[in-house]
């Protein structure tokens, strides 16, 4: 039986990523943990493909609301940071991701994948997770969804907000609305 990870310390992370500025780095939690930043870190299953785009720049178009509200946004695939680059210099008229203003982090080990529960192990490749995680570095939301289907923005922004609040968010709240 799988183990709750909610309400629960995430477990830590680094990972070789390529950058907004198409550089080579590492993202890590503790890093936005010190830097008092919450956390929304998303899997996919792999570069290339179809549905995963769609979503990538769906992020990365609102990024700027994700950064109002001290979140860093972080897209992850066991695919190599070679690989993410390649896909990023492909324009997106080429389903390619063009300029994107967060990192794409590369678990090429698995172990990333497999700690958050979202490893296809057959596959060698990763379920949608979606994970919030504050600056305390507790795990505060998560959703994990079929290949086949997109996440919505919106959605990860309201949750983001309604989590920020620090109060009881009743069905369909949204940002502005009082709090039970």
């Amino acid at each position: 039986m799988a183990e709750r990870m909610v309400g629960k310390q995430a477990p830590r992370f680094e990972m070789e990523a390529v950058f907004a500025n198409k550089e080579f780095g590492k993202v890590s939690l503790e890093e936005n943990m010190k830097n008092d930043k919450w956390t929304v870190l998303f899997f996919y299953p792999m570069d290339f493909t179809f549905v995963c785009p769609t979503e990538i720049t769906a992020l990365s178009d609102r990024y700027d609301e994700f950064e109002d509200l001290d979140a860093e946004v972080i897209g992850v695939s066991t695919d190599t940071i070679h690989t993410h680059l390649a896909w990023i210099k492909t324009d997106r008229k080429d389903n390619g991701l063009g300029d994107l203003k967060y990192p794409l982090a590369a678990d090429t080990n698995h172990t990333v994948s497999r700690d958050y529960g979202v490893l296809i192990e057959e596959e060698g490749i990763a379920l949608r997770g979606l994970f919030i995680i504050n600056p305390e570095g507790e795990l505060q939301y998560s959703v994990v969804n079929h290949n086949n289907i997109g996440r919505d923005v919106d959605e990860t922004l309201r949750v983001l907000q309604a989590l920020q609040t620090g109060g009881l968010c009743p069905a369909n709240w949204k940002p502005g609305q009082a709090t039970l």
